[in-house]
């Protein structure tokens, strides 16, 4: 077996087993997994099947196969940037909701315990 497709399926098969502990301790949520489990089964497979890639880049009329995968990866990380830009807008217009809830229950509650109302100084202040 050849060198970088040794070093390739330990990558895929690595980056598999950290992001599945990582699922597992719960710090890494399921559908950002997705993408990366996704990225570790692209490398796995290249690694135990490199042909499969120098035949797609034939196909697709691509003379120098491993510009394939960087073109690909390239695409790949444009189409995460923008899921990332997507969820990050979707919660701040969430954030920005609930501020507004919240300043209209303020609004419409009685204040009960007022920052700024004057209280009695401690029992242990120099003023007592």
């Amino acid at each position: 077996m050849i060198t970088y497709q040794l070093t390739s399926m330990a990558i895929g098969l690595g980056l598999a087993l950290v992001i599945l502990i990582l699922v597992r301790r719960d710090h890494l949520h399921g559908p950002y997994a997705l993408w990366w489990i996704g990225a570790a089964a692209t490398a796995a497979v290249l690694g135990f099947f490199p042909r499969l890639f120098d035949i797609l880049a034939a196909k697709l009329g691509i003379s120098y196969p491993p510009i394939l995968a960087v073109v690909l990866g390239f695409c790949m990380l444009l189409v995460k940037i923008l899921t990332m830009d997507l969820e990050r807008s979707r919660q701040e217009r969430l954030i920005r909701r609930l501020t507004q809830r919240l300043a209209m229950l303020e609004a419409q509650a009685p204040l009960v315990n007022p920052v700024h109302a004057s209280a009695p100084p401690p029992a242990d202040s120099p003023e007592s």
